[in-house]
């Protein structure tokens, strides 16, 4: 017999490649019910209890909807409906990967042991019988959303730096990878900010390691407050971070550089209480391009990199590309 846990960590496991962590203040829940009856009453039942509800008709209309970017994160699925059945619908959910974790809850008259096994085999979570009881259902749905929270705790920790709070270099490349096949799709520019902290080793050395990691975490945090919502920085080692700017070329993305290196200068950072401001610079490397083929993400890393080391090597605090 298929144990529920081990079933769950498994799918966990295939799944935990999504790097796009989900505001889950209000859970949204995909109904996919063919029988009218049945899908105005959970639609019914569950807004009441202040989640946000989708509907589909069949199961291929339900397939639709969770391959979207905003799908919900807990569906609840007919096993019979026309198209594909909720069984179907699990297996192709259950064998994605890259993908952020969906709680998938099986709504089915069958209640022997070896459709609730073929049920949790084909990628299911849980499930429950029809008629359904409201208690029932109410429970059946926390635990989902407690399972959901947790695995959207458990990606956030994994692609995150610890001690800058930014994303760590493993999840800014996967993401990275993202944003630029958008860009080839919509046919879109795509550049990147390679950034160090000047004299980061004098800082260390002159003030200790716990005031370095003050700087690299307000200078992190700086960073990111001058961003757009759609652009994100990484960590990409010791005092270097990255910047993605989907959507720019390489003019604009020295402009951007420019401006964020001049805000530096009133980014004063006290590192103990007996201590006057550091003052903070950064030196920037810029790489950019019009067109995006295979290898252009090691070709940008590269030529930024190159770039940033000359602006180093012209004097630091400075924009090269």
């Amino acid at each position: 017999m298929v144990n529920i846990g081990e079933n769950l960590q498994k799918k966990a496991f295939r799944r935990c490649g999504g790097l796009k962590i989900l505001d889950l203040e209000k859970l949204s829940i995909l109904i996919a019910e063919d029988s009218i009856f049945f899908r105005q009453l959970l639609v019914q039942t569950l807004s009441s209890w202040g989640y946000a509800v989708v509907t589909a008709g069949s199961g291929s209309e339900a397939w639709e909807i969770l391959q979207r970017e905003d799908t919900p994160r807990l569906a609840i699925l007919d096993w019979v409906m026309p198209g594909l059945s909720g069984l179907e619908v699990c297996r192709m959910v259950s064998g994605r990967t890259g993908t952020p974790y969906i709680y998938l809850i099986l709504l089915t008259s069958k209640d022997n042991k070896e459709d609730i096994v073929a049920g949790l085999e084909a990628g299911a979570d849980d499930y429950i019988t029809k008629p359904f009881h409201e208690e029932e259902l109410r429970c059946r749905v926390k635990i989902g959303e407690r399972i959901i929270r947790l695995e959207n705790k458990i990606s956030w920790l994994a692609a995150t730096d610890p001690l800058t709070g930014v994303l760590n270099r493993r999840a800014f490349m996967e993401r990275m990878e993202g944003e630029m096949q958008r860009s080839k799709r919509q046919n879109e520019p795509y550049s990147v900010i390679m950034v160090d902290i000047d004299h980061f080793k004098k800082i260390n050395d002159t003030y200790g390691h716990q005031a370095g990691d003050t700087v690299l975490h307000r200078f992190a945090k700086h960073l990111s407050s001058l961003l757009r919502s759609y652009e994100f920085v990484g960590r990409y080692g010791g005092e270097e971070f990255i910047i993605s700017l989907t959507g720019t070329g390489e003019n604009q993305a020295v402009r951007i550089a420019e401006r964020l290196r001049a805000s530096l200068v009133d980014l004063a950072i006290t590192v103990s209480d007996n201590q006057e401001a550091l003052p903070v610079t950064a030196s920037f490397g810029v790489a950019g391009t019009a067109v995006i083929a295979e290898g252009t993400g090691d070709m940008l890393l590269t030529k930024a990199d190159q770039a940033l080391y000359r602006a180093k090597r012209e004097g630091r605090n400075r924009v090269c590309s």
